[in-house]
């Protein structure tokens, strides 16, 4: 199978927030902002699989500052690591102000899709290729990243007994 390379399947998106995203006291939802987060870094796990995928996890999701009403939220998504059937994709968000042209780095995430066949059961994916020293870095940490994610599931499994 033949690799593909991050460039490759990057995706970002822009959308103003508006009413129907916030809550009473005027701040966009996180729900919704995580919604934005999964579909932008579902996009890029389809590009990079070329085919259907789900959300396997969302390892972290931090937020640093909250989003208005009137913003444009930007969301980019790039992978980070590409095993047999599953991939880390990384997103960030930010806020921008229309008005003062202020951007905010808003929120970061780290999520995992599993690549899914016509019978939707994993599906072996593409191996990602690196480029740049900054992919290469990135796909280290997405792979320390990973083993504590399976430690952690192994240890979740094993104390079910």
């Amino acid at each position: 199978m033949e690799g593909k390379s991050v460039q490759e399947s990057k995706a970002m998106i822009i959308q103003q927030m508006t009413q129907a995203d916030a809550n009473l006291a005027g701040n966009v939802h996180g729900g919704s902002i995580m919604k934005l987060v999964d579909s932008t870094a579902g996009m890029v796990a389809a590009r990079h699989a070329s085919s259907n995928v789900v959300t396997a996890s969302i390892d972290r999701l931090d937020f640093y500052h909250p989003v208005y009403i009137g913003e444009l939220l930007k969301i980019s998504a790039s992978i980070n690591y590409a095993g047999k059937t599953s991939m880390e994709i990384g997103a960030r968000v930010e806020a921008e102000n229309v008005m003062s042209g202020e951007v905010r780095h808003t929120a970061s995430a780290y999520l995992t899709f599993v690549a899914l066949d016509k019978n939707r059961e994993p599906k072996q994916i593409p191996p990602l290729v690196l480029h740049s020293e900054e992919e290469k870095r990135r796909n280290l940490a997405a792979a320390e990243r990973r083993k504590i994610r399976l430690a952690e599931r192994n240890r979740e499994n094993n104390g079910r007994g």
